[in-house]
């Protein structure tokens, strides 16, 4: 059928096109830079170049079918049923879908006419940051679509951001050289810009840095006088006094980000939540590469295991992920929001029965955001209003385990246990009440589907299904009384769309029908090659009153399903703030868990400049060695800004693989760990407050954009030095070990004296020159530490804990050893490194002094000496003539042969 219709409505033409063809060519003309997905009954289906990219992306395949411009037209299509899982590979391939929908039936376009086209037209525009599908959603990651606006002279910057599937909103005011670090934290899956603000060499810059999807916009687009008009009619109001001073800026990325929801949505008002407005300075900066360096989120390999993040994460509701994810991602600057949280968090610690009674009560929540979302978006269903009922229900029962048990509760908790208790909140609790009520829990997905809504709950409802109920009674006992009348038992009364309710028998028994003493009762509907069909007067009338019951209960249900929908939509406040509350308890329930599963501690933080772990370990290395079965060695780090006694930089020196990069990382995840409100691995941890973290650790290029791997580390660094301050924690390591000795030495001894004398930050530095060890002598706030490892009997033993003083030595030898080089390759090493350490305390050396390759290769260890070798081992060289040397000779080529 489905490929009928297309051949009728696509068939090869003369003069001009077909109705249908031209009604898709309008549609495609209004979505050029989309796929359109265009309904057919069944079926989606794409055209023309749209077809050849669907069929490439979707591995599908590609037809044709009628004729444009005398050439074959190109189609493809997939099920209407299974349209999301498709939708979801496009999206990821980095296409936008534009659904075509049917807007009236085949029945009421032809009442317009026997030819007439049905209605269809675009009805949403689905790209990577506009999803709201959970089968195309990560339940655990936030799905950002951000815009950034530029003031007219370029010093002012705003970024908006929403999150369509959850309704959040938030606006924040940023100088536009810290775009990417805002970005890096809040990882959008679209980016809008304005055409003019992405040719500026500094977004450039930072794009590709950020590798996120990007999408022009045109530069009228970013008008801050539309930017306005769509946040009030957004928002519902006269005035934007309510909710902050918005700078040109901020209403520039609003009018970008609103007009583009606006079109995907396909004219629809978008559905969010009031904004929150932020400053960038609100939270700790942490630029792009140090979150890749870090793996914070995302661990080098580019997903989310192996992360921090991953790591540490013990939620269990989805919305308790996402809000875990973004704590993470934007560690917070102020004492008191911090405290705040590990308050909530220390409660959880210090009563164990507590939170597994909690965390029982929130394993049978669910997606309370998301659900409200899609039900006001119009995609939700029955499922969606079951969530809210379950969520809601959760919630009530943790906010009573909390209050019932602890008197005094943190100030975090005790604000969640209010939003969350439904005998303080008693619309919602009313809601909760009548959706447990009123929605079945094997609901199906969509409404239209009918059968969600539970006997009992609607009087009208019930007369209606006990109408159709009574009737396929009535059908039953029919077949057994035409069964009886006609004397075939294997009668049967069936149902189908086109029929509806029929008489079924064997051709056969078809004369007995036709032929017998009721066979005026029968009247002759189909017949097929194996079976014949009838119906009657009775089961026709019967039939008819069954579709209108059918008919009538599903306007009923949608009838009530719709009375609910907008319900939730009044009280989509509150349910908001109760998803907000849900998520708040699971991340500090979680971060206890994860704390006691871990030995995690409090840290301790305050307004000064000191970093003092204790026993710290590095959470991600620490877990992948406990599923190997090994323990971590636990270091000590102690740095202070201030100027006191203690340090405030360190030099970190020893051998390759002995873990200095590890040492260095653990440190600064211990600072973002704390200032997110996690507890950290350690024995103790004391913090003064850090505003920014910079990390220059590993070694890798950039190969398209032309920067080698020691460019990329200068880049870095460069970044660091103009950057850091007082307050920030910078880890560096193996600075200016990519050109040449000299010059790298120079690198970084300029840098170290800077960190030192200009940046007077926090930091530590990683390094093989050992002459840079002498200037902890020399710099008064700087120190030495190195990671032990031993010689023994020639092989290397890394002891991976952190000494005073410098180390002893590179060890660089040994460690080629342990990586396989060949023997002779390590033994011509050793002798050439003596002679050079030999010469550099004489004064120097000369590189034409050193034979190459005058040594000989030393024989394997353990082998059996060959028959030719024993030859030799008997041979007097002295005391044998010309002849008898000639004839060994010849024996022992015979040996060998």
């Amino acid at each position: 059928m489905r490929c009928n219709l297309v051949w009728l409505v696509c068939t090869p033409m003369s003069k001009s096109p077909s109705p249908f063809l031209l009604q898709y060519l309008e549609i495609k003309e209004r979505h050029k830079d989309a796929l359109l997905f265009f309904r057919m009954g069944d079926f989606y289906e794409l055209f023309f170049e749209d077809a050849q990219i669907a069929a490439e992306a979707l591995d599908i395949t590609l037809t044709a079918r009628g004729q444009h411009s005398g050439e074959p037209i190109p189609m493809a299509g997939v099920p209407f049923h299974a349209a999301e899982g498709y939708l979801a590979k496009l999206i990821r391939s980095g296409h936008c879908v534009a659904v075509c929908e049917q807007l009236e039936t085949p029945e009421e376009a032809k009442k317009r006419g026997s030819k007439s086209v049905v209605n269809r037209d675009v009805v949403r525009i689905v790209t990577p940051g506009t999803l709201t599908e959970d089968s195309l959603l990560d339940a655990r990651s936030s799905n950002i679509l951000a815009a950034i606006g530029v003031s007219a002279g370029g010093i002012e910057g705003g970024i908006a951001l929403a999150d369509v599937s959850t309704g959040r909103f938030e606006v924040f005011e940023t100088a536009p050289e810290a775009f990417g670090e805002v970005l890096a934290s809040l990882a959008p899956k679209e980016l809008l810009m304005s055409d003019s603000v992405m040719a500026r060499p500094l977004i450039s810059n930072m794009l590709e840095s950020l590798k996120t999807a990007v999408t022009p916009r045109p530069g009228a687009k970013a008008d801050k006088v539309s930017g306005e008009r769509q946040l009030k009619d957004t928002l519902g109001v006269k005035s934007l006094d309510a909710f902050g001073s918005f700078s040109n800026a901020e209403l520039s990325a609003c009018a970008l980000l609103l007009d583009y929801l606006h079109l995907t949505q396909a004219g629809e008002t978008p559905r969010l939540d009031p904004p929150k407005r932020h400053l960038s300075s609100s939270f700790m900066a942490i630029d792009p590469a140090t979150r890749s360096s870090l793996e914070i989120d995302v661990s080098a390999q580019g997903s989310r295991k192996g992360s921090l993040l991953s790591t540490i994460d013990c939620t269990i509701t989805a919305p308790g992920a996402r809000r875990l994810a973004d704590n993470l991602s934007r560690p917070l600057i102020d004492l008191v929001s911090i405290n705040c949280r590990l308050d909530a968090v220390s409660l959880f610690v210090s009563d164990r029965d507590l939170r597994e009674e909690v965390r029982k009560a929130l394993r049978d929540s669910a997606d309370i955001e998301r659900a409200r979302m899609r039900l006001q978006l119009g995609r939700g269903g029955p499922k969606d209003l079951r969530a809210l009922a379950l969520g809601l229900k959760s919630g009530a029962l943790a906010a009573r385990l909390l209050r019932s048990g602890i008197a005094g509760l943190p100030s975090l908790l005790d604000e969640a246990c209010t939003v969350l208790d439904l005998e303080q909140q008693e619309e919602l609790a009313a809601f909760a009440q009548t959706l447990e009520t009123a929605i079945k829990e094997d609901s199906p997905v969509l409404a239209r589907d009918g059968g969600f809504i539970a006997t009992g709950y609607d009087p009208s409802l019930d007369e209606v299904r006990s109408l159709r109920d009574d009737s396929r009674k009535i059908i039953a006992g029919l077949q057994a009384d035409y069964a009886e009348k006609t004397g075939i038992p294997s009668l049967k009364i069936r149902h189908n769309k086109v029929l509806g309710y029929f008489i079924d028998v064997t051709t056969r028994n078809a004369s007995a029908m036709q032929n017998g003493p009721h066979a005026s009762d029968f009247i002759h509907r189909q017949t097929l090659a194996s079976a014949m069909r009838f119906t009657t007067t009775e089961l026709g009338d019967l039939d008819g009153r069954i579709a209108r019951a059918e008919e009538e209960g599903k306007a009923r249900e949608m009838e009530i399903f719709n009375a609910l929908v907008l319900e939730a939509e009044n009280l989509s406040s509150k349910l908001r703030a109760a998803a907000d509350a849900l998520a708040a308890i699971d991340v500090a329930a979680g971060l206890a868990q994860w704390a006691e599963d871990n030995r995690a501690i409090r840290p301790q933080l305050n307004n000064s400049t000191q970093f003092n772990a204790v026993g710290a370990r590095h959470p991600v290395v620490e877990a992948s060695l406990r599923k190997a079965g090994d323990g971590f060695t636990a270091n000590d780090c102690c740095l202070d800004a201030s100027g006191g006694d203690t340090a405030r930089l360190m030099m970190i020196t020893g051998p390759n693989m002995a873990g200095k990069s590890t040492y260095l990382r653990q440190n600064a995840l211990l600072a973002i760990m704390a200032q997110a409100g996690c507890f950290v691995p350690a024995q103790k941890f004391e913090l003064g407050l850090v505003d920014r973290v910079f990390s220059r650790v590993g070694a890798s290029d950039d190969l398209s954009r032309g920067r080698s791997t020691f460019m990329v580390e200068m880049i870095e660094t460069a970044a660091i030095l103009n950057q850091a301050g007082p307050k920030a924690f910078v880890i560096l390591d193996e600075v200016g070990r990519g050109t040449a000795t000299y010059d790298g030495l120079a690198i970084a001894w300029a840098a170290v004296e800077h960190l030192h004398e200009k940046n007077k930050c926090r930091a530590l530095f990683a390094t093989h020159y050992h002459e840079l060890t002498d200037l902890a002598e020399k710099l008064s706030h700087a120190g030495n530490a190195s990671l032990r490892a031993k010689d023994w009997q020639g092989d290397l033993v890394f002891l991976h804990d952190v000494k005073p003083g410098p180390a002893d030595r590179s060890y660089g030898v040994q460690v080629a050893k342990l990586a396989g080089m060949p023997r002779d390759a390590v033994k011509r090493a050793e002798e050439v490194l003596l002679r050079l350490e030999g010469e550099a305390q004489k004064g120097g050396f000369q590189l034409d002094d050193l034979p190459l390759f005058a040594a000989v290769a030393e024989p394997a260890p353990n082998l059996v000496p060959s028959e030719v070798e024993k030859m030799l081992v008997d041979v007097d060289v002295d005391g044998i003539t010309p002849r008898e040397a000639l004839e060994i000779l010849y024996a022992m080529k015979q040996k060998l042969s």
